[in-house]
C-alpha cells in the first residue's frame, strides 16, 4: 500500500481538508483539488514525477515553496513527502523548481531598486538592508557590520525608506540627492548620536518615488520595520532576517569574518 511506503508531514500554513472538487480527472487534466486550491491562494508552477498512483504538484504560497499531492482517488495532501527513513525526498525538486526561481527573482528585484552602496563594489558578499535614517537599530547594524565591510569581504546595499520620523524623508533626500550618496550615508551614520544628516528643504518628486517604491518592496518581502535584511545563504537562496541581528546571528548574515 502506498500509506506504508511513504508518510506525509503537514504544513500549517495550508490549513485545509483537501478533498476533490469533482470526479477522477484523466491523467492530462489539472485535477480538481488543483483548481480549487489555485482559487485559495496557491501558484501552482509544475507538475512532476512521483510515485506510481499519485501525481505531484510543485507551488508557492505566499513566497513559501509547496508541494501537493493528489491520490488516486482525488484527494490530496500538502506538506513534505518522507521516506521510510523520515528524510525529506522532494526538497531539491521544489527548490529547482519554485524556491530557486522565487529567489532569483526577488534578487533581481532588489538588485534593480535605487540603494546606496556601503562598502566596496566588488566585496564578494552582498547584503541588502532597508533602512531609514533615524532608525536606531539601522544604526547598530551599521556599525556591528563595520570590520566585514571595512576588510572587503561585505558591500551593504542600503535601501532608503522615510518611515520612522516626520524628517525621515528629508533626510533620506539629502542622502540620495548628495553628489556621492555614499559619502552621505556615511556622515549620518557617524552623526547618528547628534541627530545624523541635515535634512533636505524638501523631498523632490524622483526621491519620493523611490522612497514609494522601496517600501512597497520592503513590505512585499514581508517587512514591517527596519531595518529588513535580505542576503543568500549558503544554497544560494535567499534569507530574511527581521531586525537588528544578535551576536550569534551576524555571522549568519555577513558570513566569516
Amino acid at each position: 500500500m502506498f500509506a506504508q511506503r511513504v508518510l506525509y508531514s503537514f504544513i500549517a500554513a495550508v490549513p485545509l481538508i483537501l478533498m476533490p472538487s469533482g470526479g477522477q480527472a484523466q491523467a492530462t487534466d489539472k485535477p480538481p483539488v488543483i483548481k480549487a486550491l489555485e482559487d485559495q491562494g496557491i501558484i501552482f508552477k509544475q507538475e512532476f514525477e512521483a510515485d506510481e498512483g499519485v501525481r505531484a504538484f510543485a507551488g508557492v504560497l505566499g513566497d513559501s515553496p509547496v508541494a501537493v499531492y493528489v491520490l488516486a482517488d482525488g484527494h490530496a495532501i500538502a506538506g513534505t513527502r518522507l521516506n521510510a527513513k523520515g528524510e525529506p525526498i522532494d526538497q531539491a525538486t521544489l527548490q529547482n523548481l519554485v524556491a530557486k526561481p522565487i529567489s532569483d527573482q526577488a534578487w533581481a528585484q532588489l538588485e534593480s531598486a535605487t540603494w546606496v552602496l556601503d562598502g566596496k563594489a566588488d566585496a564578494p558578499r552582498v547584503v541588502y538592508t532597508f533602512t531609514d535614517a533615524n532608525c536606531p537599530y539601522c544604526h547598530l547594524f551599521w556599525e556591528a557590520a563595520r570590520p566585514w565591510v571595512d576588510a572587503g569581504k561585505v558591500q551593504l546595499r542600503h535601501l532608503l525608506v522615510g518611515v520612522i520620523k516626520e524628517d525621515s524623508p528629508t533626510k533620506a533626500a539629502a542622502i540620495l540627492g548628495a553628489a556621492d550618496p555614499s559619502v552621505a550615508l556615511l556622515e549620518n551614520e557617524v552623526k547618528f548620536d547628534q541627530g545624523g544628516i541635515t535634512p533636505a528643504k524638501s523631498v523632490p518628486d524622483d526621491v519620493q518615488r523611490t522612497l514609494d517604491d522601496n517600501q512597497m518592496l520592503m513590505l512585499s518581502m514581508g517587512f514591517r520595520g527596519t531595518p529588513g535584511i535580505v542576503f543568500r545563504g549558503a544554497a544560494g537562496l535567499i534569507e530574511k532576517h527581521n531586525g537588528m541581528p544578535q551576536q550569534g546571528a551576524l555571522a549568519e548574515v555577513l558570513g566569516p569574518r
